[in-house]
């Protein structure tokens, strides 16, 4: 939810609060884009041998 740019349900009325809800926001994006490189690594290494990218052409 937070991660999404919805937003809390209630506001959020304390200092620890709103910096619990920034570091939680921040860790789920980390954690998001991260679990959705090692998800599309093997697919672009894939794609990269298809279509011969690991060769170095002089």
């Amino acid at each position: 939810m937070i991660l999404t740019v919805m937003g809390p349900v209630n506001e959020l009325h304390t200092d620890a609060a709103k910096l619990f809800a920034s570091i939680y926001a921040i860790f789920s994006g980390v954690i998001f884009l991260s679990t959705v490189a090692i998800f599309f690594a093997p697919f672009a290494h894939r794609l990269m041998h298809l279509f011969k990218m690991d060769e170095i052409d002089e």
